[in-house]
């Protein structure tokens, strides 16, 4: 094999490596992607169903997405949420902003 062969050999095998890496940097960013708009549909669900039995309904809008980290923090507290459950309506809260 000459020097000019073993050259383009390695250029090749640099980009192949270089598209798996990129390719399994991608699924796991569409990964949680998908978890988030997981968590986004759930949280939608289980808002108006815990919120609403003491409050009037909040849009994600009235608050900073930091202002719902700590209401959802004294709340799951105070209802004695589940944690899936806060969580979910924290991302919805917050990406509803």
């Amino acid at each position: 094999m000459t020097t000019l062969s073993k050259s383009i050999a390695i250029r090749l095998l640099a980009i192949v490596l270089l598209a798996l890496t990129v390719g399994k940097a991608l699924a796991a960013e569409s990964e949680q992607q998908q978890q988030q708009r997981q968590l986004f549909k759930l949280g939608a669900k289980l808002w108006p169903v815990y919120c609403a039995q003491c409050h009037n309904a909040r849009p994600g809008s009235e608050f900073s997405p930091v202002q719902w980290d700590v209401i959802m923090m004294h709340m799951r507290t105070q209802a004695n949420l589940p944690a899936n459950d806060a969580r979910a309506m924290t991302e919805y809260l917050k990406r509803s902003h």
